[in-house]
């Protein structure tokens, strides 16, 4: 009878989520690689390359892939025959080694985690606790599935409780462009298809473990009905041209995973949660023998791709930058950014419309200034800023009109679409909204050359900081005249993939 150790338990998790915050999957860096490789669409081309370039950084520097290292989730499943050497129960344990993982010294990672989520929302310091799923199967082993996910995927994730005759084509392809941009496409769609509300849910999530293997699929053939569907809707949403980070493309998902189970006559639950470009999970198996290993994957598998500023490349220095300049940037255009900005997100944003309600001075002069809508990592070493991707700016939409109108803020730096209600304020106050790439947080960290805390201190990484940066690339997606990449670069490139397709035909 296998006898599992409590500090093999927490070890291994603990280590577990050191790795998968610095290596990708090497299925998920092949998958990427081969769509940069058939990608036509420049902008989409572009942003795989920083992704790519990113990873690469990440798994030699050991630092992570995003700055969002994810809520913990955690499938086990447990061995009958098992028995403990404990005094803990089993979620202590991973909870402990979730602990461990989030503040060590060498990779502190982001603690995301708010208990209280509807009052103080608090956050826990230490990105405790996991959502853990336990099922308890025969043998003598225990198997974890150990993944961290990040909180702009997850917002995207959809359920709906069909009728046993609809469609879950027709659902599934009027659902994704509801998606926008915010969960850093391309990545996987994880459609859980069956059972009861809750058991669709968690089959979409146990879905995105699995290996990428729609290409091998495409080869062989569908042989059963769950393949027959995994085809067609890969082909289908890659038909509606989202492309990379929602500029529009030929690749949107990487990879379609189903699991079904059987459900109630009267109902066809599906629900359907993707996986952003920081895919990160990994699984181990304890049998008594100790903690579980890690062996680093052979970055011969990253492709080593030079991202370079061409001739079309416009350069803006923040410090001098002025409106008649922002009135030239057009939706699309790649810019490179230097100079000081400042950075805020969903904490800072409700904070400082609030003293402007109040009729309170800020702590921070937002005149002609950009800010960064970010949640950076915190440094170690010789850091000057640990890995600060941008987070998705529809959360900021109903902040936008009063900060834009109230403070003289210039322009606004995030992840993905705006909604009209951001779309609006921009058009209305000339103002623009640039977009770094979701999944490159730690190339974007290398063009950070000073940071500081300037208001908020007690906001932990939701405090606003003063970035001084070199050549840091964005991509213009809204400009002054309100128009966006996000809504015109789908629609030119699904018009494309029609086309290509009626030729073919």
């Amino acid at each position: 009878m296998t006898v599992i150790r409590q500090q093999d338990v927490t070890q291994s998790v603990a280590d577990a989520l050191q790795y998968i915050s610095y290596y990708h999957p090497a299925d998920f860096i092949q998958a990427v690689k081969q769509a940069y490789d058939r990608e036509e669409s420049k902008s989409a081309k572009d942003a795989m390359g920083q992704i790519l370039i990113n990873s690469r950084l990440c798994a030699t520097g050991k630092r992570p892939i995003c700055q969002d290292t994810g809520i913990v989730t955690v499938f086990v499943k447990l061995g009958m025959q098992v028995q403990w050497d404990a005094e803990d129960s089993l979620e202590d344990m991973i909870n402990e080694g979730v602990r461990q993982a989030y503040t060590h010294p060498d990779n502190v990672l982001r603690a995301s985690i708010l208990a209280d989520p509807d009052g103080e929302r608090r956050n826990t310091g230490d990105n405790t606790p996991a959502v853990i799923h336990y099922q308890v199967v025969p043998g003598d082993q225990v198997e974890i599935d150990v993944a961290a996910k990040g909180g702009g995927s997850e917002a995207k994730s959809k359920f709906a409780m069909l009728n046993p005759s609809d469609s879950i084509v027709d659902w599934v392809l009027k659902v994704v462009p509801t998606m926008g941009a915010g969960w850093c496409p391309p990545g996987i769609l994880g459609i859980g298809l069956g059972g009861t509300a809750e058991k669709a849910m968690l089959m979409a999530k146990e879905a995105l473990l699995e290996h990428i293997d729609i290409q091998e699929l495409k080869a062989k053939g569908a042989e059963n009905r769950n393949e027959e569907l995994r085809l067609e809707l890969y082909e289908k949403v890659n038909a509606l041209g989202i492309g990379a980070q929602g500029l529009g493309g030929l690749t949107t998902v990487l990879d379609i995973k189903i699991k079904d189970y059987p459900s109630h006559a009267a109902n066809k639950a599906i629900a359907i949660i993707p996986n952003c470009a920081a895919t990160r999970h990994v699984h181990f198996v304890l049998d008594g023998s100790g903690p579980a290993t890690f062996d680093a994957p052979d970055l011969n598998d990253w492709p080593e791709i030079a991202w370079e500023a061409n001739e079309t490349v416009r350069r803006v220095n923040l410090d001098s930058v002025t409106q008649s300049d922002i009135d030239q940037w057009q939706p699309g255009e790649t810019l490179l950014l230097s100079g000081k900005m400042l950075t805020g997100r969903d904490a800072a944003h409700k904070k400082m419309t609030d003293m402007l309600a109040r009729g309170e001075q800020l702590p921070v002069d937002l005149t002609d200034r950009f800010i960064y809508y970010v949640g950076p990592v915190d440094p170690v070493r010789d850091e000057v800023m640990g890995p600060a991707g941008p987070t998705t700016a529809t959360r900021m939409d109903k902040f936008t009109r009063t900060m834009l109108e109230q403070t003289g803020l210039m322009g606004m730096i995030g992840k993905a679409e705006r909604g009209q209600q951001g779309i609006e304020a921009i058009k209305d106050n000339q103002s623009v909204y640039l977009i770094a790439v979701g999944g490159a947080a730690y190339l974007v960290s290398k063009a950070i050359v000073s940071a500081e805390v300037v208001a908020f201190p007690e906001l932990g990484m939701e405090a606003i900081y003063e970035f001084e940066v070199v050549d840091m690339p964005v991509t213009v997606a809204v400009n002054t005249q309100g128009e966006s990449v996000h809504i015109s670069g789908p629609k030119l490139w699904q018009a494309k993939i029609e086309k290509k397709v009626i030729q073919i035909k």
